[in-house]
Protein backbone atom coordinates (compact mmCIF):
# COMPACT_ATOMS: atom_id res chain seq x y z
CA UNK A 1 0.00 0.00 0.00
CA UNK A 2 0.97 3.72 -0.69
CA UNK A 3 1.27 4.32 2.63
CA UNK A 4 3.26 1.57 3.70
CA UNK A 5 5.66 3.07 0.92
CA UNK A 6 5.90 6.47 2.55
CA UNK A 7 6.87 4.68 5.99
CA UNK A 8 9.28 2.44 3.88
CA UNK A 9 10.93 5.01 2.30
CA UNK A 10 12.64 6.45 5.40
CA UNK A 11 12.31 10.16 4.72
CA UNK A 12 9.42 11.10 2.61
CA UNK A 13 8.24 14.91 2.19
CA UNK A 14 5.48 17.00 -0.45
CA UNK A 15 3.21 19.49 -0.24
CA UNK A 16 2.46 19.37 3.99
CA UNK A 17 3.64 16.11 4.26
CA UNK A 18 6.95 14.86 5.92
CA UNK A 19 7.94 11.85 7.44
CA UNK A 20 10.91 11.08 8.91
CA UNK A 21 12.32 7.63 10.54
CA UNK A 22 14.99 7.40 12.86
CA UNK A 23 16.59 4.75 16.05
CA UNK A 24 13.70 6.86 17.78
CA UNK A 25 10.47 5.70 15.78
CA UNK A 26 8.65 8.04 13.01
CA UNK A 27 7.66 11.44 13.07
CA UNK A 28 4.95 12.70 11.00
CA UNK A 29 4.33 15.89 10.25
CA UNK A 30 0.44 16.26 8.14
CA UNK A 31 -2.51 17.77 8.68
CA UNK A 32 -0.69 20.94 10.24
CA UNK A 33 0.39 18.92 13.23
CA UNK A 34 3.82 17.52 14.08
CA UNK A 35 4.01 14.10 15.70
CA UNK A 36 7.10 12.14 17.05
CA UNK A 37 8.31 9.14 18.30
CA UNK A 38 5.42 6.99 17.06
CA UNK A 39 6.06 3.41 16.76
CA UNK A 40 4.98 2.22 12.85
CA UNK A 41 1.25 1.09 14.00
CA UNK A 42 0.89 4.32 14.83
CA UNK A 43 2.36 6.30 12.67
CA UNK A 44 0.79 4.27 10.18
CA UNK A 45 -2.85 5.01 11.98
CA UNK A 46 -2.14 8.86 11.34
CA UNK A 47 -1.41 8.71 7.14
CA UNK A 48 -4.61 6.58 6.70
CA UNK A 49 -6.52 9.59 8.13
CA UNK A 50 -5.48 11.65 5.34
CA UNK A 51 -5.19 9.62 1.95
CA UNK A 52 -5.53 12.48 -0.90
CA UNK A 53 -2.00 13.93 1.38
CA UNK A 54 -0.52 10.24 0.44
CA UNK A 55 -2.03 10.10 -2.89
CA UNK A 56 0.08 13.33 -3.46
CA UNK A 57 2.84 11.68 -2.30
CA UNK A 58 2.91 8.82 -4.36
CA UNK A 59 2.68 10.80 -7.76
CA UNK A 60 5.21 13.29 -7.54
CA UNK A 61 7.79 11.23 -5.49
CA UNK A 62 6.96 7.80 -7.46
CA UNK A 63 6.04 8.31 -10.30
CA UNK A 64 6.38 11.60 -11.92
CA UNK A 65 9.73 12.17 -9.93
CA UNK A 66 12.21 14.32 -12.13
CA UNK A 67 13.34 16.72 -9.20
CA UNK A 68 14.61 20.09 -10.94
CA UNK A 69 13.31 19.36 -14.28
CA UNK A 70 11.02 21.46 -16.78
CA UNK A 71 8.36 18.68 -16.94
CA UNK A 72 8.17 18.55 -13.19
CA UNK A 73 7.65 21.91 -12.83
CA UNK A 74 5.54 22.67 -15.32
CA UNK A 75 2.81 20.08 -14.15
CA UNK A 76 2.83 21.05 -10.92
CA UNK A 77 2.34 24.39 -12.11
CA UNK A 78 -0.35 23.12 -14.14
CA UNK A 79 -2.59 22.15 -11.09
CA UNK A 80 -1.43 24.39 -8.79
CA UNK A 81 1.00 22.67 -6.33
CA UNK A 82 2.39 24.67 -3.95
CA UNK A 83 -0.19 27.00 -4.63
CA UNK A 84 -3.19 25.79 -2.25
CA UNK A 85 -2.96 22.63 0.25
CA UNK A 86 -3.68 19.36 -1.20
CA UNK A 87 -7.50 19.05 0.12
CA UNK A 88 -8.64 21.88 -1.83
CA UNK A 89 -6.20 20.89 -4.71
CA UNK A 90 -7.80 17.12 -4.92
CA UNK A 91 -11.25 18.74 -4.73
CA UNK A 92 -10.86 21.21 -7.89
CA UNK A 93 -9.20 18.20 -9.89
CA UNK A 94 -12.02 15.44 -8.90
CA UNK A 95 -14.14 18.23 -9.84
CA UNK A 96 -12.21 18.76 -13.37
CA UNK A 97 -12.22 22.92 -12.89
CA UNK A 98 -8.06 22.84 -13.04
CA UNK A 99 -7.05 24.72 -15.53
CA UNK A 100 -4.37 27.04 -17.13
CA UNK A 101 -3.77 28.59 -20.31
CA UNK A 102 -0.96 27.94 -22.62
CA UNK A 103 -0.96 30.17 -25.56
CA UNK A 104 -4.48 29.81 -27.40
CA UNK A 105 -4.73 26.29 -25.42
CA UNK A 106 -6.69 25.51 -22.31
CA UNK A 107 -4.92 22.41 -20.18
CA UNK A 108 -7.26 21.04 -18.15
CA UNK A 109 -5.96 18.52 -15.09
CA UNK A 110 -8.17 16.29 -13.32
CA UNK A 111 -7.74 12.90 -10.79
CA UNK A 112 -7.36 9.33 -12.62
CA UNK A 113 -8.65 6.47 -10.41
CA UNK A 114 -5.50 5.37 -9.07
CA UNK A 115 -4.19 8.66 -8.10
CA UNK A 116 -2.60 10.02 -11.16
CA UNK A 117 -3.31 13.11 -13.36
CA UNK A 118 -5.22 12.68 -16.46
CA UNK A 119 -4.88 15.78 -18.95
CA UNK A 120 -7.21 17.83 -21.78
CA UNK A 121 -6.24 20.28 -24.08
CA UNK A 122 -8.79 22.03 -26.19
CA UNK A 123 -8.50 25.64 -27.64
CA UNK A 124 -9.39 28.58 -25.44
CA UNK A 125 -12.18 30.08 -27.81
CA UNK A 126 -13.74 26.15 -27.37
CA UNK A 127 -14.52 26.22 -23.58
CA UNK A 128 -18.32 26.48 -23.59
CA UNK A 129 -18.40 25.08 -27.02
CA UNK A 130 -20.84 21.95 -28.00
CA UNK A 131 -19.43 18.82 -27.76
CA UNK A 132 -21.08 17.82 -31.09
CA UNK A 133 -19.03 20.37 -32.63
CA UNK A 134 -15.76 19.24 -31.44
CA UNK A 135 -12.87 17.44 -33.12
CA UNK A 136 -11.71 14.64 -30.40
CA UNK A 137 -8.38 13.98 -31.68
CA UNK A 138 -6.32 10.74 -31.38
CA UNK A 139 -2.87 11.84 -30.58
CA UNK A 140 -0.29 14.27 -30.50
CA UNK A 141 0.38 13.86 -34.00
CA UNK A 142 -3.03 14.97 -35.47
CA UNK A 143 -2.54 17.77 -33.14
CA UNK A 144 0.82 18.24 -35.10
CA UNK A 145 -1.36 18.53 -38.46
CA UNK A 146 -4.14 20.81 -36.86
CA UNK A 147 -1.70 23.09 -36.11
CA UNK A 148 -0.29 23.71 -39.17
CA UNK A 149 -2.92 25.85 -41.10
CA UNK A 150 -5.06 28.51 -39.90
CA UNK A 151 -8.64 28.89 -40.36
CA UNK A 152 -8.15 29.98 -43.97
CA UNK A 153 -6.35 26.53 -44.71
CA UNK A 154 -3.15 28.89 -44.61
CA UNK A 155 -0.21 27.27 -43.73
CA UNK A 156 1.14 28.77 -40.38
CA UNK A 157 4.90 29.28 -40.95
CA UNK A 158 5.07 30.98 -37.32
CA UNK A 159 4.00 28.13 -34.60
CA UNK A 160 3.32 30.71 -31.94
CA UNK A 161 1.02 33.22 -34.02
CA UNK A 162 -2.27 33.33 -32.22
CA UNK A 163 -3.40 31.85 -35.31
CA UNK A 164 -4.79 28.61 -33.92
CA UNK A 165 -7.69 26.67 -35.43
CA UNK A 166 -10.67 26.12 -32.63
CA UNK A 167 -13.02 23.30 -32.57
CA UNK A 168 -10.49 20.39 -31.59
CA UNK A 169 -9.68 18.11 -28.12
CA UNK A 170 -7.07 16.46 -27.27
CA UNK A 171 -7.77 14.29 -23.95
CA UNK A 172 -6.56 11.80 -21.79
CA UNK A 173 -2.85 13.06 -21.76
CA UNK A 174 -0.43 11.52 -18.91
CA UNK A 175 2.06 13.92 -18.51
CA UNK A 176 4.47 13.46 -20.79
CA UNK A 177 2.02 12.70 -23.69
CA UNK A 178 0.92 16.80 -22.19
CA UNK A 179 4.44 17.89 -22.87
CA UNK A 180 4.60 15.97 -25.74
CA UNK A 181 1.13 17.49 -27.01
CA UNK A 182 2.43 21.06 -25.94
CA UNK A 183 5.92 20.85 -27.97
CA UNK A 184 4.30 20.34 -30.80
CA UNK A 185 1.93 23.48 -30.28
CA UNK A 186 4.54 25.33 -29.21
CA UNK A 187 8.11 24.00 -29.37
CA UNK A 188 10.85 24.73 -26.75
CA UNK A 189 8.47 27.03 -24.45
CA UNK A 190 8.06 24.84 -21.62
CA UNK A 191 11.97 24.32 -21.28
CA UNK A 192 12.60 28.03 -21.76
CA UNK A 193 9.84 28.73 -19.48
CA UNK A 194 11.42 26.77 -16.63
CA UNK A 195 14.29 28.35 -17.51
CA UNK A 196 13.25 31.60 -17.16
CA UNK A 197 11.80 30.74 -13.57
CA UNK A 198 15.07 29.23 -12.47
CA UNK A 199 16.74 31.96 -13.65
CA UNK A 200 18.83 30.17 -16.46
CA UNK A 201 17.16 31.83 -19.51
CA UNK A 202 20.19 32.32 -22.12
CA UNK A 203 19.20 35.18 -24.18
CA UNK A 204 20.67 36.50 -27.94
CA UNK A 205 19.90 39.80 -28.48
CA UNK A 206 19.79 40.83 -31.85
CA UNK A 207 23.45 42.46 -32.41
CA UNK A 208 25.06 39.28 -31.49
CA UNK A 209 21.82 37.01 -33.38
CA UNK A 210 22.50 38.98 -36.67
CA UNK A 211 26.44 38.65 -36.70
CA UNK A 212 25.60 34.92 -37.37
CA UNK A 213 23.75 35.76 -40.71
CA UNK A 214 26.04 35.14 -43.55
CA UNK A 215 25.36 35.25 -47.40
CA UNK A 216 21.80 36.38 -48.47
CA UNK A 217 20.95 37.04 -44.53
CA UNK A 218 24.15 38.94 -44.09
CA UNK A 219 22.17 42.35 -44.69
CA UNK A 220 20.44 41.89 -41.31
CA UNK A 221 23.36 42.96 -39.31
CA UNK A 222 23.28 46.07 -41.22
CA UNK A 223 19.78 47.22 -39.89
CA UNK A 224 19.93 50.73 -37.92
CA UNK A 225 18.56 50.51 -34.40
CA UNK A 226 15.32 52.54 -35.06
CA UNK A 227 14.62 49.64 -38.14
CA UNK A 228 15.56 47.07 -35.42
CA UNK A 229 12.70 48.92 -32.71
CA UNK A 230 10.15 49.23 -36.31
CA UNK A 231 10.94 45.56 -36.89
CA UNK A 232 10.21 44.43 -33.30
CA UNK A 233 6.89 46.46 -33.55
CA UNK A 234 6.07 44.69 -36.74
CA UNK A 235 6.54 41.14 -35.56
CA UNK A 236 7.00 40.77 -31.80
CA UNK A 237 3.41 42.11 -30.26
CA UNK A 238 0.33 39.81 -28.76
CA UNK A 239 -1.51 40.07 -31.96
CA UNK A 240 1.47 38.84 -33.98
CA UNK A 241 3.37 36.65 -31.85
CA UNK A 242 2.23 34.56 -28.37
CA UNK A 243 5.75 34.76 -26.89
CA UNK A 244 7.60 37.63 -24.47
CA UNK A 245 10.24 39.06 -26.44
CA UNK A 246 12.86 39.10 -24.09
CA UNK A 247 15.87 40.14 -26.55
CA UNK A 248 17.03 43.60 -27.27
CA UNK A 249 19.35 45.14 -29.45
CA UNK A 250 22.12 44.18 -27.52
CA UNK A 251 22.40 43.10 -22.78
CA UNK A 252 22.53 47.24 -22.71
CA UNK A 253 20.67 48.33 -25.22
CA UNK A 254 17.19 47.91 -24.41
CA UNK A 255 14.71 48.42 -27.86
CA UNK A 256 11.76 50.81 -27.41
CA UNK A 257 9.12 48.49 -28.34
CA UNK A 258 6.38 46.52 -26.53
CA UNK A 259 7.40 42.73 -25.21
CA UNK A 260 4.16 40.98 -25.62
CA UNK A 261 2.42 39.62 -22.09
CA UNK A 262 3.09 36.09 -23.08
CA UNK A 263 3.72 33.13 -20.64
CA UNK A 264 6.75 31.94 -22.20
CA UNK A 265 9.62 34.05 -23.06
CA UNK A 266 11.23 34.45 -26.60
CA UNK A 267 14.63 34.42 -25.98
CA UNK A 268 16.47 35.40 -29.79
CA UNK A 269 14.73 36.50 -33.09
CA UNK A 270 13.14 33.74 -34.74
CA UNK A 271 13.71 32.95 -38.38
CA UNK A 272 10.85 34.36 -39.28
CA UNK A 273 11.95 37.74 -37.78
CA UNK A 274 15.40 37.43 -39.58
CA UNK A 275 13.78 36.82 -42.98
CA UNK A 276 11.44 40.01 -42.30
CA UNK A 277 14.33 41.85 -41.26
CA UNK A 278 16.16 40.57 -44.75
CA UNK A 279 12.92 41.60 -46.41
CA UNK A 280 12.61 45.24 -44.64
CA UNK A 281 16.18 46.26 -45.25
CA UNK A 282 15.93 45.60 -49.17
CA UNK A 283 12.90 47.41 -49.40
CA UNK A 284 14.36 50.38 -47.29
CA UNK A 285 17.35 50.12 -49.24
CA UNK A 286 15.76 51.68 -52.41
CA UNK A 287 16.39 54.91 -54.06
CA UNK A 288 14.18 57.58 -52.61
CA UNK A 289 11.38 59.29 -54.51
CA UNK A 290 9.06 62.57 -53.64
CA UNK A 291 5.32 61.58 -54.33
CA UNK A 292 2.87 64.63 -54.23
CA UNK A 293 -0.64 63.37 -54.88
CA UNK A 294 -3.40 65.90 -53.61
CA UNK A 295 -6.39 63.77 -51.48
CA UNK A 296 -9.41 64.85 -49.95
CA UNK A 297 -9.67 65.07 -45.96
CA UNK A 298 -11.87 61.83 -46.52
CA UNK A 299 -8.97 59.89 -48.62
CA UNK A 300 -6.47 60.73 -46.46
CA UNK A 301 -8.32 59.13 -43.66
CA UNK A 302 -9.41 56.31 -45.56
CA UNK A 303 -5.25 55.69 -46.84
CA UNK A 304 -4.93 55.13 -43.11
CA UNK A 305 -7.60 52.97 -42.61
CA UNK A 306 -6.77 50.79 -45.49
CA UNK A 307 -2.91 50.44 -43.85
CA UNK A 308 -4.30 49.67 -40.52
CA UNK A 309 -6.79 47.08 -42.18
CA UNK A 310 -3.93 44.95 -44.04
CA UNK A 311 -1.53 45.67 -40.73
CA UNK A 312 -3.57 43.90 -38.43
CA UNK A 313 -5.11 41.29 -40.89
CA UNK A 314 -8.86 42.40 -40.93
CA UNK A 315 -9.18 43.26 -44.52
CA UNK A 316 -10.45 40.71 -45.65
CA UNK A 317 -13.05 40.91 -42.65
CA UNK A 318 -14.12 44.21 -43.88
CA UNK A 319 -18.08 43.02 -45.55
CA UNK A 320 -18.84 44.88 -49.16
CA UNK A 321 -21.86 46.39 -47.98
CA UNK A 322 -19.73 48.25 -44.96
CA UNK A 323 -18.91 51.08 -47.13
CA UNK A 324 -18.65 53.35 -44.44
CA UNK A 325 -15.26 51.66 -43.54
CA UNK A 326 -12.23 52.98 -45.30
CA UNK A 327 -11.09 49.44 -45.94
CA UNK A 328 -14.01 48.38 -48.17
CA UNK A 329 -12.89 46.51 -50.99
CA UNK A 330 -15.74 49.10 -53.21
CA UNK A 331 -14.18 52.16 -51.32
CA UNK A 332 -10.53 50.75 -52.19
CA UNK A 333 -11.12 50.29 -55.84
CA UNK A 334 -12.72 54.08 -56.32
CA UNK A 335 -9.46 55.34 -55.07
CA UNK A 336 -7.71 53.27 -57.75
CA UNK A 337 -9.85 54.07 -60.00
CA UNK A 338 -9.71 58.26 -59.20
CA UNK A 339 -5.58 58.17 -58.47
CA UNK A 340 -4.35 55.58 -60.62
CA UNK A 341 -1.13 54.54 -59.03
CA UNK A 342 0.28 56.86 -56.79
CA UNK A 343 2.09 60.38 -57.99
CA UNK A 344 0.23 59.43 -61.36
CA UNK A 345 -3.19 60.86 -60.46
Amino acid sequence: MTVDAVLDAGYAASDGLRVVRSHEGYTVAVGGTTRGRLDRDAARERLVAYPDVVSNWRHWERRVRGHGTHRRAFLRWVEGAGERPVPARYAALRDGTVTRTWGEVRVTARLADDGARRYALRHVDDADADPEDIDVLDGPRALREVSETDARGRYRPLKTAPSLVDGWLLDGLDGDGLLTALDALYPVTVANWHREREGRLDVTHYRAAAERHTGIYGVVSDLSDDQVRWLAEACCVDSQCLKRREWDLTADDALDAPRGDGAFPCREPCSLVVAAAKAFHEADAGPTETVELELTAGEREQLDDLLDAVADGRAEAVREADLDDGANRYRARYLRAKHGSLGDG
